[in-house]
């Protein structure tokens, strides 16, 4: 039986760095030859796989659109040639570049699965090569068409995924969606879908960088600083609610609110809550911003929610046509 290949893009992150006198920093070439002394990757239950090291490699705080349109036109690129792809990178940023991409990609027939660890691939206790290995692993054996974020024995859904923990193994979480897939004693595939591979065209999507701004509301907070944030250029306001959706009653805040939606910009109303959804219909407090013209955004992530207006508001696309894309289910990101 020919053997499944695999595309593994290293654009950086934790797991390939090497200790130094400095700390841990990334070494072209090392994640490479560690991996080829570790024999467990060479099994003949495992796929056949390519490791790509980007150059420069990135520590993921560093990322921009302009790397998720990188590593997308590179999946692209190689597309035909390998049946799933596995994109190792680093993780404060992780969840962003997974969100992004499964907006960019369309006709995903292929498994996406982006990994990495908490400590470096050559480290002693190091989870890399646990990451590492079960997402080659399920890749090649667990077709699910689409993004996914795999850490700590769990597969999410990419533009589900949060990070939840900044020291722990256990580093990202789903709070409003199961995971696709559980890798424990067993392999279950829980809100996953397993398909054969398909031969549909790839489409991609390009995203460009976007004026957005992200505000977190807090008792006391002043119109003032919405006059300022709603300042052009900016296309696209992120406010971070209380609960359910809900903001103060401030005539101030909702006129800044109300003159910037008349301008052309989309503003997209999340909880701050780590789980549940946003009812701006619920309390009059929330009623007050749908009236004004702010959308809701659902069950989303701050990290689906950013990335899903970077991909619509890179088209030529009108506001009405945004406010209704962003409340509409594209890639599972939502619960309507």
């Amino acid at each position: 039986m020919t053997k499944k290949r695999i595309y593994v893009a290293y654009t950086g992150g934790t797991i390939g760095m090497q200790k130094s006198t400095q700390g841990y920093i990334p070494v072209s070439g090392f994640l490479t030859e560690c991996v080829k002394r570790m024999p467990e990757f060479y099994r003949d239950e495992m796929p056949e796989f390519t490791i790509h090291e980007y150059d420069p490699l990135m520590d993921s705080s560093d990322m921009s659109p302009a790397d998720w349109q990188h590593i997308a036109e590179d999946i692209q690129n190689n597309y035909n040639d390998y049946d799933g792809f596995v994109i190792l990178h680093g993780t404060d940023t992780m969840a962003y570049t997974a969100s992004a991409l499964s907006f960019m990609f369309e006709n995903l027939t292929k498994p996406v699965i982006i990994t990495g660890s908490q400590i470096p691939l050559a480290a002693l206790r190091s989870d890399g090569q646990t990451n590492l290995l079960n997402a080659l692993y399920i890749a090649a054996n667990y077709p699910i068409h689409e993004v996914g974020l795999f850490f700590n024995n769990t597969l999410y859904r990419g533009n589900r995924a949060t990070k939840a923990d900044a020291n722990g193994f256990n580093a990202f979480a789903s709070p409003n969606f199961a995971p696709l897939l559980k890798a424990g004693i067993q392999i279950t595939v829980d809100a996953g879908t397993i398909e054969d591979i398909g031969h549909e065209p790839l489409r991609l999507t390009s995203v460009t960088p976007q004026a957005i701004g992200v505000v977190t509301l807090y008792p006391g907070i002043s119109a003032a600083i919405f006059d300022n944030m709603l300042q052009q250029p900016v296309k696209a306001l992120i406010m971070q609610s209380y609960g359910v959706g809900n903001a103060p009653q401030d005539p101030k805040l909702l006129a800044s609110l109300q003159r910037a939606i008349e301008q052309g910009t989309v503003v997209l109303n999340c909880t701050q809550c780590f789980k549940g959804k946003v009812n701006m219909g619920g309390y009059a407090t929330g009623n007050a911003l749908a009236q004004v013209g702010v959308v809701s955004g659902h069950d989303m992530t701050i990290e689906a929610a950013l990335t899903k207006l970077h991909y619509l508001l890179s088209q030529n696309l009108s506001q009405r046509e945004i406010n209704n894309l962003l409340e509409t289910n594209l890639r599972g990101e939502l619960t309507a």
